[in-house]
């Protein structure tokens, strides 16, 4: 790329070296990266299909697993809870990790999950779907301790949502989009050394001003610009 000389209406500044970048600037080249990095990791799911496909796999009706999904998101796969719970069906880190969920806000990881352990859950409490939500929300050892859906509002509520939900007919969960949500996107790329991500860092820089320059300038003076 050959940046020539850039002309503005007083004849006083020349583009010849990296520019001092404003702390807007960084804020604009960040903001950038950012947006960059959604559009390169984002995509959509069509959550009904993959609620069927987890109902097949497990054995568990679809409409309960999106009863409990809508209940613990409302289908976000966005959702971060106080505690960490994260996803659609509200995993948390370490129940992530014993599933296999290695990206808990990855839709279809998420919902194949929860339908796993509200299946295990299942099979804990003899098919008993109201035990199993209560294990689901408060854990099976808190249903265990008390013989029954623990004395907890939370739970009660949950417990009776998902049913008041279960008994409401067909659920549509719908198709969604999903990307950096609840959690920074890491676009992995070779190590480099301090010079080189720093010639990477001015360049990008310079490219930011340049078109900064562009949308600022008159049509003459776009034409000293040339890649």
């Amino acid at each position: 790329m050959a940046i020539n000389p850039v002309s503005t209406d007083n004849d006083n500044a020349m583009l010849n070296f990296a520019p001092a970048v404003s702390r807007r600037d960084a804020d604009t080249i960040s903001e950038f990266s950012r947006a960059l990095q959604t559009s390169l990791s984002s995509g959509r799911a069509d959550l009904d299909a993959i609620f069927d496909e987890a109902s097949l796999r497990y054995g568990i009706s679809a409409n309960l697993l999106k009863a409990v999904a809508k209940a613990e998101s409302d289908f976000r796969p966005d959702a971060t809870s106080r505690c960490g719970a994260m996803g659609i069906m509200q995993l948390m880190p370490g129940t992530a990790r014993a599933l296999g969920v290695s990206d808990a806000y990855d839709p279809e990881q998420n919902i194949m999950g929860g339908a796993r352990y509200l299946k295990d859950m299942l099979d804990r409490f003899n098919g008993d779907v109201s035990l199993a939500l209560a294990a689901y929300n408060a854990g099976a050892n808190n249903v265990e301790k008390y013989n029954g859906i623990p004395p907890f509002n939370e739970t009660q509520n949950y417990v009776r949502t998902v049913l008041g939900y279960l008994g409401g007919g067909d659920i549509v969960a719908g198709t969604v989009s999903y990307g950096s949500f609840g959690r920074d996107i890491v676009v992995r790329t070779p190590e480099k050394s301090g010079l080189a991500a720093l010639n990477d860092a001015l360049s990008q820089m310079i490219m930011m001003k340049i078109l900064e320059m562009q949308m600022n300038s008159s049509d003459d003076d776009k034409d000293r610009i040339i890649f």
